[in-house]
């Protein structure tokens, strides 16, 4: 019987590589997947998929894998704006405003590319005399979009750890059109709710020049190509949360909450067409994550032996943090949903029946 074939848009990740180099291959599928850049797991490291500089790759039977340079602004972009795949990594607030807005394209597939503790990305100035979070109060902060998945779970953990309410504070967002990469045509702004002060930065700036002439007191996530946490040469600008590592730790233990960044999307199409598709495609990527567990586990030995990482995290770098699925990811789901629509950036509470199937729920 004839495999079914169908396009997917990731970026680089060792919880997808598996699935890339023909490792993990979803029943009665081939994808053409076409994959992203990642800043922290560059193509280069992309097992069995051929040398630095080529374009494409064979890595199954009648499978190819495209590759580009492109990072997940310009996958989001062309998936929001052209459909160019029938199942993608999609930023999980694009995911549930464009369902908000009427947008029926695409059902949300419970899959998670990326996730992490945003902390790290809080940035202030050294001499902004912001000390905790209390301290952002009336201060100018910068953000690469209101409505980005780190600002909306930085703000909802000020808003209910510290009582900084999102109308406390002064946000500044770059000119650019939201997701709208160079070649891409513009993609209507974000409007604030009634009280949000979103205020425009002015052309020829950024968050990070703003940052580091103090015209900005602090950021609530690396601007640019900065990457996760400072990774800026800016002698007067530091983290937050000095123990931030400490912090995240403790935030999971308070809240159970392990981010979500970044979800999956299959077209409406494609699901009406092949219901079983999406579950076939569940089992392979939870399997692809499964495995990249594993091998992350087998390396920590290892490095505790060299002191690259301390005797601390033996425990938790031995154990998953996070599956797949609705039901072992309800409840940062449901305190995702809540964050969105409590800072304007849904105009309702959406409920999780609105963006997975029926068939999808129980996973």
């Amino acid at each position: 019987m004839k495999k079914l074939q169908l396009s997917l848009g990731v970026v680089s990740n060792p919880r997808t590589w598996p699935i890339l180099n023909g490792t993990i291959e979803p029943e009665g599928i081939d994808l053409v997947a076409t994959v992203f850049r990642e800043p922290h797991f560059g193509m280069e490291t992309l097992p069995n998929m051929g040398v630095a500089g080529e374009e494409i790759y064979k890595y199954g039977p009648g499978s190819i894998a495209h590759r580009v340079s492109g990072g997940p602004g310009q996958l989001f972009a062309r998936q929001l704006m052209y459909g160019d795949f029938d199942v993608s990594e999609m930023s999980m607030t694009r995911l549930i405003m464009s369902i908000a807005q009427g947008d029926d394209r695409w059902v949300g597939f419970p899959v998670f590319m990326s996730r992490r503790f945003f902390h790290m990305d809080i940035l202030v100035r050294k001499d902004s005399g912001i000390k905790n979070p209390e301290d952002l109060k009336g201060k100018q902060v910068g953000v690469t979009n209101y409505q980005s998945v780190p600002a909306v779970w930085n703000r909802g953990m000020f808003q209910h750890d510290y009582g900084v309410h999102p109308k406390d504070i002064n946000f500044w967002r770059p000119m650019e059109p939201d997701y709208a990469p160079a070649g891409f045509l513009p993609h209507p702004r974000f409007t604030p709710p009634p009280g949000i002060k979103l205020n425009d930065i002015p052309p020829g700036k950024s968050v990070l020049s703003m940052l580091k002439s103090g015209e900005l007191q602090a950021a609530l996530e690396a601007p640019g190509d900065a990457g996760h946490g400072p990774g800026i040469d800016a002698p007067e600008i530091r983290q937050l949360f000095p123990d931030v590592y400490g912090e995240c730790v403790r935030y999971y233990q308070r809240t159970g909450l392990y981010p979500i960044n970044h979800g999956a999307v299959i077209k409406r199409e494609i699901m009406e067409k092949h219901p079983w598709a999406a579950l076939n495609l569940f089992k392979a990527f939870q399997q692809a994550a499964e495995l990249a567990d594993k091998q992350r586990m087998a390396h920590v030995g290892y490095h505790l032996e060299s002191g690259l990482i301390p005797a601390e995290a033996d425990k938790a770098l031995r154990k998953p943090l996070a599956r797949h699925g609705v039901q072992f990811n309800k409840k940062v789901l449901e305190t995702y949903l809540q964050y969105t629509y409590e800072q304007g950036v849904t105009p309702r509470q959406m409920k999780l029946e609105e963006l997975y199937p029926a068939s999808m729920l129980d996973t």
